[in-house]
């Protein structure tokens, strides 16, 4: 099965050149639409498509060309009821059941797996298989494309002609991490015996595969499990894809015998006109049926019991949308969801119990999945970085998937009783999949993030279909890449340590009580558990300075209580991990101002308050991050000492220098003569 959703599509007429035409829908039922956005139908009396008309719900052709100008007053987009739809729908059902032997419809199409999430019917996901590709002209119309070209397209090892990602067999062999070898006989070109406009309302099949038998193929190599039963037929038939009934690309029981043989299910989708037109996305979708009976991961807008569409898991599977990545050359990888039903993946990665979890690009052969209350529902991880397969995604990062196997793409609603059996998590919360709104967009996965991104509380959330809590919490995402990286369940408090610098080069006044003060501001709320000062001050007689620090509660500190006598500058950092330094800070709030003081206590020597900074971790139990995470910025007050003191300095001229040995003059024998000065520290 092969949706369409409003793509631009090439189809002949019988009596008139090709069209260009846009195509909303699938094999059962499809609107098409001109280019300016008139709705056309197929007029066979004329052999062209023709402006259609509403007729009481339904189309009717209007007789006149969308080559002509349209009717007077004949309205665009118009659309038939959804009366009209299912009846034509259903009608087209009964029909393909009536040539496949009396087959339920359903059991080809569904978007709900009733085989344990599966489809009914042969499995054929693991193994060496061999499937039979006959390719046809019409009478009227053939393909430049070759045998050669297709064997290629379907067996080689580096396929990447035209821009394909690999080839058919390569793509099943990666995504099934090796256990998926299919491989595909080619023949023909056969000629078919009628013109294409025949075969629309007429099947091919059984004509194609007659013509195969009858140049002397043998049937019984294509049967795998020794069961009399060709167990993959392919029909590729010449031409641009015509999306009209029988030659829909589609997936279909039919029954046929030749000899001891028989058919099951089969595959027709077109050949293109030239090589130039060879793609595997459809081939892979429509195999993943066939093969691995993949139910579809769309919505069809009218199976299930639901008649509201939406776009399912969109372009992130093979069986959603995904097989039109980057017009089919680079189909999307079949999601871990489809790949744990089908048995292709060995590693289990449990997320029940807490830690960092890594999940790797293209590790097809692993899945991660949490549990919740019910077997037959819970989460699923996995990374789909654009790169590699994934080059033809919208969107790049971690997919949380919310699977349940009792549940049908076709159910948006995301109720307990209507849900999906593989619903993906958009990250930015809108639902656009759910609401029809796109196929995805950029905001769909989880990107790099601090912090918890998915729970019970957050949007999305992670509780049961029936809104009980399912446990899982997501937080702390890295960047998109090969491996990405997240905390799994209960996020534990991310230290994140706090850091503010300045660098004020404020003169110190000789022989003052007051100095100067500079203010680092730190907007990361919290309480202290460890905090680190680094000073570096010019000065000639370091055993004139006081510095003390103050907390933004007004504590103070003294970091430096005129030591070092005649040394010159005072380049240190004081940690609260040195006994007895700082220690007064620790369990002080970290938020707002942290101010220095310095001080010159003595006459003759003066100094500059070059630069400094600050480092404050926080006690885990009180992090809290502020909006940004964590913004770092060192601010001086200008109405405060120091912001003063700067000004003066870029007022002031500083021709005046006195040398070192002046500077110090009246030291005799260790001794220094200067006023007394009482210190009083606050």
């Amino acid at each position: 099965m092969s949706a369409i959703f409003g793509e631009a599509l090439t189809f002949g007429q019988a009596s008139g050149p090709e069209v260009v035409l846009r195509v909303f829908g699938d094999e059962h039922y499809a609107r098409y639409e001109s280019l300016d956005g008139y709705s056309a139908v197929y007029d066979d009396e004329h052999g062209l498509f023709c402006y259609a008309q509403l007729s009481i719900g339904s189309f009717r052709s209007s007789g006149t060309p969308l080559s002509e100008t349209p009717p007077s007053g004949l309205a665009r987009h118009l659309q038939e009821s959804q009366e009209t739809i299912a009846r034509r729908a259903n009608a087209r059902k009964l029909e393909r059941a009536a040539m496949a032997g009396g087959h339920s419809a359903d059991e080809v199409v569904r978007t709900i797996g009733p085989n344990q999430g599966l489809l009914e019917g042969r499995v054929l996901s693991i193994g060496a298989i061999k499937g039979l590709t006959i390719l046809v002209n019409f009478q009227d119309i053939t393909s430049s494309v070759t045998r050669a070209d297709v064997e290629d397209l379907l067996n080689g090892e580096n396929y990447s002609r035209n821009g394909n990602i690999s080839s058919a067999r390569a793509y099943f062999m990666g995504v099934s991490s090796g256990k998926l070898d299919y491989t595909n006989v080619v023949v023909g070109p056969y000629t078919l015996s009628r013109n294409r406009e025949f075969y629309v309302n007429n099947l091919l099949v059984e004509e194609a595969l007659t013509l195969a038998v009858d140049d002397g193929l043998d049937l019984t190599q294509f049967d795998s499990r020794n069961e009399n039963i060709i167990d993959a037929l392919n029909i590729m038939y010449a031409g641009q894809t015509q999306y009209r009934d029988n030659l829909w690309p589609h997936n279909w029981h039919i029954d046929l015998t030749f000899g001891a043989m028989r058919t099951n299910l089969y595959l027709l989708t077109s050949l293109g006109r030239s090589v130039g037109d060879l793609s595997i996305g459809t081939f892979c979708h429509e195999n993943g049926h066939l093969l691995c009976r993949f139910p579809d991961m769309y919505d069809y807008g009218e199976r299930d019991g639901d008649s509201i569409p939406s776009a399912g898991i969109g372009s992130y599977c093979l069986m959603g949308s995904g097989n039109h990545n980057d017009s089919g050359r680079s189909p999307s990888p079949v999601c871990s969801y489809l790949r744990d039903l089908a048995g292709w993946c060995d590693n289990q990665v449990e997320l029940d119990t807490a830690g960092v979890k890594e999940a790797r690009h293209g590790d097809y052969n692993t899945v991660m999945k949490f549990r919740t209350s019910r077997a037959n529902e819970y989460f699923i991880i996995e990374n789909r970085a654009r790169m590699g397969p994934d080059r033809g995604l919208p969107s790049s990062g971690l997919a949380v998937y919310h699977c349940d196997i009792l549940g049908s793409n076709e159910w948006q609603q995301g109720t307990a009783a209507k849900h999906y059996q593989c619903a993906l998590l958009q990250a930015d919360g809108r639902r656009d999949l759910e609401q029809n709104a796109n196929r995805g967009d950029g905001d769909d996965l989880f990107g790099m993030a601090l912090g918890t991104v998915l729970s019970s509380e957050s949007v999305p959330h992670s509780r049961e279909w029936d809104g009980r809590e399912s446990g899982l919490t997501i937080s702390d995402i890295s960047a998109p890449g090969d491996v990405i990286s997240f905390h799994c369940g209960e996020s534990a408090p991310v230290v994140t340590v706090a850091k503010g610098s300045a660098k004020p080069k404020l003169p110190i006044p000789d022989n003052t009580r007051q100095g100067v003060s500079s203010a680092i501001s730190i907007t990361q709320s919290g309480t202290v558990a460890a905090i680190k000062v680094a000073v570096k001050i010019k000065h000639t007689y370091i055993g004139d300075l006081l510095v003390k620090l103050m907390s933004p509660s007004g504590v103070t500190t003294v970091l430096h209580p005129r030591l070092g006598g005649s040394k010159d500058d005072l380049t240190a950092t004081y940690s609260s991990e040195d006994a007895g330094v700082l220690s007064r800070m620790v369990g002080q709030s970290m938020m707002g101002d942290w101010v220095l003081l310095v001080a010159d206590r003595a006459w003759i020597d003066v100094g500059i308050l070059h630069s400094w900074s600050v480092e404050l971790t926080p006690a885990p139990q009180s992090l809290t991050l502020v909006a940004g995470n964590q913004l770092q910025k060192s601010r001086r007050d200008p109405g405060s000492a120091a912001g003063q003191g700067k000004r003066e300095e870029m007022g002031r001229s500083r021709d005046k220098k006195v040398s070192k040995q002046s500077r110090r003059k009246g030291k005799s024998n260790g001794r220094r003569t200067r006023a007394k000065v009482v210190v009083k520290v606050k």
